[in-house]
């Protein structure tokens, strides 16, 4: 009887979530660039059980950097519930750099509990080390 008690109460206590939460895919390119502080943006798209959803991503980062690049990213988005959990701020740290090309890959995680694992190929001269935070706005 008190299992019976306990697995009723599961949804009430938010341990379901993970059960609940689905896998998505995501493409997106992103352009920055500047010395010292980097911004940037770009768009991508968003796969989630069979429907298209476009998003702007917008980012700036802190710390030793110089130059310009373009991303272009592929990967998951996993525990999400809904498209709109992909929205959000997300926080990057780490160092880097590309001359004429080079691969890469982040896992960056939002206020929501959605994980993005993305990796790609970077274009440009740049080099990094820096701080930021990248900001997913749906459209």
């Amino acid at each position: 009887m008190a299992q019976i008690a306990f697995v009723a109460l599961l949804p009430l206590l938010g341990l379901t979530t993970a059960c609940l939460a689905d896998t998505g895919t995501v493409s997106v390119v992103f352009t920055k660039g500047g010395f010292i502080v980097d911004v940037g943006g770009g768009q991508g798209v968003l796969t989630f059980h069979g429907k298209k959803y476009p998003f702007a991503v917008s980012g700036a980062s802190f710390g030793f950097s110089i130059g310009a690049s373009t991303s272009k990213f592929v990967g998951k988005a996993l525990n999400l519930r809904r498209p709109g959990d992909l929205a959000g701020s997300y926080v990057t740290g780490g160092a880097g750099g590309a001359i004429a090309a080079g691969a890469g890959g982040v896992q960056l995680q939002n206020a929501n509990g959605v994980i993005l694992q993305l990796s790609g190929v970077r274009v440009g001269a740049e080099v990094s080390a820096a701080v930021g935070g990248v900001t997913i706005t749906m459209q």
